[in-house]
């Protein structure tokens, strides 16, 4: 049993799926047939470009996040070296 490996879109490619619906007037059931996509995930993309339209936000979702991913890997070095400085500056314990 081998497990279907999950297709991957460009940003561009969604951008023009989903004029075919909204500017050239291709239904949504016709346009996912034709480019043979799964008629749901032209529905989210949609919505997606909707939401992103009334939030005034031109990123797409996956960049913010990623921006937020970086900057927190980004701290979590940072924290790391710091605590291997105080580590290095607190004094041996005394042996017995």
């Amino acid at each position: 049993m081998s497990k279907d490996t999950r297709r991957r879109y460009s940003e561009e490619f969604k951008a023009d799926t989903v004029d075919l619906v909204e500017e050239q007037g291709y239904g949504v059931s016709e346009a996912a047939r034709r480019l043979g996509i799964d008629r749901s995930i032209l529905a989210r993309w949609r919505r997606e470009r909707r939401e992103q339209a009334i939030s005034g936000s031109s990123r797409p979702k996956g960049d913010e996040r990623d921006a937020e991913l970086r900057q927190l890997r980004e701290e979590n070095r940072k924290l790391r070296i710091e605590r291997e400085i105080l580590k290095r500056q607190q004094p041996s314990s005394p042996t017995n």
